[in-house]
C-alpha cells in the first residue's frame, strides 16, 4: 500500500517538542544526584526523572533511562510521573534507535508508570507499520486496547489497519493472542459504523464468542477491558443484523464467517497443556450459553444469505477496506489530533517552567534556611 495510507510527516514531525525551552544537564552528574538520593531514601522529584529523559543523547543512555523510570516508578512519588516526560520517552526511544525499550516498557507499564497518551500509541504504532512489522504494531494496539484508548478516530484507523495486515498473513494464534487480537478488533470498531468498523466488530465478537464457548466468560473478559456477560457470538450476529436491516450502502467484508466459532466441536480447541487450559473450567451459565450454539450457526447461515441476497457482502477483505479507510480518511483525521497535541505541549511547557520556578524557589529558601543556622551559630 501506498505510504499514504499511514500518518504524515506533518504528524510525526518532531520540531513541535524539540522546539521547548532547553533544560541542558550533565547525565552522569544527574545519575549520581538519583542514586544518593534512593540511597538515603530521600524522594527524587519528576522534574530529575523528565531532565534525564529530555537530554538522552544515545541508545545506552535509552536503558540507563529504563533503569531510573523503574526506580521512581517503585518510588514514594511515583503518582507524579509527568505525562510529558512518558512522550517523550517514547520520542528518545524511536530517534535513538531504541523501539524495544519503548515496547517493553509499554508492555510492561505497572513497572514502568509508561501509559502514553493516543498521540504517542499513534506514533509508536506508526513506526512498526512503516517498517511492515505489523505483529509488532499489533502489539502497541493491544495496549491501547487495554487502555481503552480508541477515542480518536486516527487510532481507530491506524489499529484496524495494523491489524487488518497481521491477520492477512494467516498467523498461528494461541488462544490468549486470539482474545487479544479479537478484542482489539472488537473496542477498535466499536466507535466505527462504516463497513470496516462493523466488520470489525463482527469479526472480534466472533474470536472472542469462540473462546467463550471452549473456555466460559471467564477466560474472555478476565484483566480485559470487556462485557463479563455472555452472548460474544450473539454480539457479532448483531452486527451482521444491524447491517441488514440498515439503510445506505453499508456493507459487511466477507472476512466476517462465524462457522468455525458456531461448530459444534469449538469447545474442543484450543485444549492443550495444563498451564494452558487454567481458568478454563466451564460454569452452569457457561454451559448454558454453549446450548445456544445450534442457534447461533443458524442465525448465522441465515443472515449470511440474507446479505448476499440484498448485495450487502464487500466481495473485499478487511485488509483491503481497513487500507481504503485509512488512504481515505487518514489525512482528514490528523488534523484535530496535531491541533490538539500543538496546545498540549504549550500546556506541557507551561507545567515545566512551574515545576522549575518551583524548585529554584525552594533551593533558595533551604539555602537561606541554612545561612541563617550558620549565623546562628556564628553568634552563639
Amino acid at each position: 500500500m501506498p505510504r499514504r495510507c499511514l500518518l504524515s510527516a506533518a504528524y510525526t514531525d518532531a520540531r513541535i517538542w524539540e522546539q521547548r525551552r532547553p533544560d541542558p544537564q550533565n547525565l552522569a552528574e544527574l545519575a549520581s544526584q538519583m542514586d544518593r538520593c534512593y540511597d538515603r531514601k530521600f524522594p527524587v522529584s519528576s522534574l530529575s526523572v523528565a531532565r534525564f529523559v529530555d537530554n538522552i543523547t544515545s541508545r545506552e543512555e535509552i536503558d540507563q533511562a529504563e533503569y531510573y523510570l523503574y526506580k521512581f516508578r517503585h518510588s514514594p512519588n511515583c503518582w507524579y510521573l509527568r505525562d510529558w516526560t512518558v512522550h517523550g520517552w517514547v520520542r528518545q526511544c524511536l530517534k535513538y534507535g531504541g523501539k524495544d525499550k519503548a515496547v517493553h516498557t509499554l508492555k510492561n507499564k505497572v513497572q514502568y508508570g509508561i501509559f502514553p497518551d493516543d498521540f504517542t500509541l499513534n506514533l509508536l504504532i506508526d513506526t512498526f507499520l512503516k517498517e511492515k512489522n505489523y505483529k509488532e504494531a499489533c502489539s502497541v494496539v493491544e495496549e491501547a486496547m487495554l487502555q481503552e484508548a480508541f477515542d480518536r478516530p486516527t487510532t481507530q484507523i491506524l489499529s484496524l489497519y495494523a491489524l487488518s495486515k497481521y491477520l492477512a498473513a494467516k498467523p498461528e494464534l494461541s488462544w490468549q493472542e486470539q482474545r487479544s487480537v479479537g478484542a482489539s478488533l472488537y473496542l477498535a470498531g466499536l466507535g466505527r459504523q462504516d463497513p470496516v468498523g462493523l466488520s470489525a466488530q463482527s469479526m472480534g465478537c466472533a474470536m472472542l464468542g469462540k473462546i467463550e464457548m471452549s473456555r466460559g466468560i471467564h477466560a474472555v473478559f478476565r484483566q480485559m477491558p470487556l462485557m463479563w456477560t455472555h452472548g460474544y457470538l450473539g454480539r457479532s450476529l448483531a452486527a451482521m443484523e444491524k447491517v441488514s436491516a440498515g439503510a445506505g450502502d453499508v456493507k459487511l467484508s466477507k472476512d466476517v464467517d462465524l462457522s468455525s466459532s458456531t461448530s459444534s466441536d469449538t469447545h474442543e480447541e484450543g485444549q492443550g497443556s495444563e498451564s494452558d487450559t487454567v481458568g478454563s473450567t466451564l460454569t452452569e451459565e457457561d454451559e448454558q450459553e454453549r446450548s445456544k450454539l445450534p442457534e447461533y450457526a443458524k442465525r448465522f447461515k441465515e443472515l449470511s444469505s440474507r446479505l448476499q441476497t440484498e448485495g450487502k457482502v464487500d466481495p473485499a477483505g478487511l485488509e483491503a477496506l481497513a487500507s481504503g479507510l485509512a488512504e481515505g480518511q487518514l489525512k482528514e483525521a490528523e488534523g484535530p489530533d496535531v491541533a490538539q497535541y500543538e496546545q498540549r505541549v504549550r500546556d506541557w511547557e507551561d507545567e515545566r517552567m512551574q515545576l522549575i520556578q518551583r524548585e529554584k524557589e525552594s533551593r533558595e529558601k533551604a539555602e537561606e534556611e541554612r545561612q541563617a543556622r550558620s549565623l546562628a551559630k556564628a553568634v552563639v
